[in-house]
């Protein structure tokens, strides 16, 4: 006599979830071991970034952008206008060939410290910082964001071509840790100090993977804390930031913006109040389409959309060291592995200071805040991500096969070319 509650359909057993769960597992390391596993993911993590991005911005600036102008879509229709060069150096950086792009790095590092120097003679100033020069009307561009890019290519040219000599301080140090220093001395002067820290972020992660000491790192953590502590208590609105993050008391004037993000936040719940429907944008909540946009996603969207951003980064942290370890350019592989960590640094901090965990550092999450430099010089890194993705060996001999390749056909993208280590001078003449 059967013992079934009726109407109740009976629970799976333990052996069936585990078939299940095997086979799931078995087919997700399958479709992991294909040759463009690497290059579907920077695409997919990149596209879903750019239109959640535009979406979150639109939402999060509608109604300042009413009320500073009249219209609810200013802010996204400058983010919108900024997709079509982005989409264009993102193109750039997925065709152009990585001997190429080599070779133009000391060329970037040069016109990147040219245009911090004009910044602070000619530069735009904006809530006490002397960071855009102004293209036109009301367009503004950030040329410290394109610096990020050109010390991690010019760094990887000079650390890879003296790899064999690493272990000594004198050649891990120069010429790059001088002219980092240089690098931040300028944004110091701007002041930009959550720049700063990202370009520190850069030179740590340069020197990291290009197999630098580790007692020479950890001199540099040591004394890039204590440049930052001090940066930090010579201002009179840093040291501010800091004593708000300190005392969770301190509710107004610098306390005032974390505070209001944990408000958002905590309205947000599980899956949010609805996409559009937030009240942290109706000026309870300064910056709410820049530095804090992640905390209108925790608000509209709830838990559910702030982990489905964390889970983005997640993704992309995996395919950039994944590239990385699977290709055989030293130098992209340096490249490759510095840009991810500084953009899944960015966000990480980022997020930290909106969710309580650091002190507000005015930094932007990256293809998500508004903003048109940030967005079009990410878009570049995520072209060369793709392009590297696209020169791992095993998708080499795939994209070079015969009838391979029609979107690259369509996008004019030459066949990646295998990697050829350089022949020595010695080895020449024994040939």
């Amino acid at each position: 006599m059967s013992t079934r509650t009726p109407g109740r359909r009976p629970a799976p057993a333990p052996g069936v979830v585990r078939q299940a769960v095997g086979r799931a597992g078995a087919a997700l390391a399958q479709w992991l071991s294909r040759p463009l596993t690497s290059l579907h993911l920077v695409l997919g993590v990149f596209g879903l970034l750019t239109l959640f991005g535009l979406v979150m911005v639109l939402s999060a600036s509608s109604v300042e952008s009413l009320v500073s102008d009249g219209s609810s879509y200013d802010v996204f229709y400058r983010q919108l206008l900024f997709c079509v060069p982005g989409l264009a150096v993102f193109w750039l950086g997925l065709r152009i060939t990585p001997r190429r792009l080599r070779s133009l790095a000391p060329a970037a590092l040069v016109v990147g410290v040219l245009a911090l120097v004009a910044v602070l003679l000619v530069g735009t100033e904006r809530s006490g910082s002397k960071a855009w020069i102004a293209i036109g009307g009301s367009f503004t561009i950030q040329p410290s964001e394109a610096v990020k890019v050109a010390l991690t290519l010019w760094g990887a040219h000079v650390l890879v071509a003296r790899r064999a000599v690493m272990h000594r301080w004198k050649y891990a140090l120069s010429p790059v840790v001088p002219v980092a220093l240089l690098l931040c001395v300028l944004l110091v002067l701007q002041p930009d100090l959550g720049m700063t820290i990202t370009l520190g972020v850069v030179l740590v992660a340069l020197l990291f993977f290009a197999g630098a000491p580790l007692r020479l790192m950890g001199a540099l953590l040591a004394g890039a804390a204590g440049g930052a502590l001090v940066l930090g208590l010579a201002a009179p609105y840093r040291l501010a930031r800091i004593t708000s993050f300190l005392d969770s008391s301190d509710t107004q004037a610098a306390g005032f913006q974390a505070r209001q993000a944990l408000y958002s936040l905590a309205d947000g719940g599980l899956f949010g109040v609805g996409l559009g429907q937030g009240r942290a944008k109706w000026s309870y909540l300064p910056n709410a389409s820049n530095d804090f946009i992640f905390a209108i996603i925790g608000e509209e969207l709830g838990f559910a959309g702030a982990f489905a951003v964390l889970a983005l980064f997640a993704t992309l942290a995996y395919t950039g060291f994944r590239i990385a370890a699977r290709t055989r350019d030293p130098w992209l592989r340096i490249v490759v592995a510095t840009s991810t960590t500084w953009l899944v640094a960015q966000a990480a901090i980022n997020i930290g200071y909106v969710v309580g965990l650091l002190p507000v550092t005015g930094l932007q999450l990256p293809l998500i805040s508004s903003g048109g430099t940030s967005l079009v010089v990410t878009m570049f890194v995520f072209g060369v991500l793709a392009n590297a993705a696209r020169h791992e060996p095993e998708a080499v001999a795939v994209l070079r096969r015969p009838g391979q390749g029609r979107v690259a056909r369509m996008l004019l993208l030459p066949p990646p070319e295998p990697y050829r280590a350089p022949v020595s001078r010695a080895s020449a003449r024994v040939r």
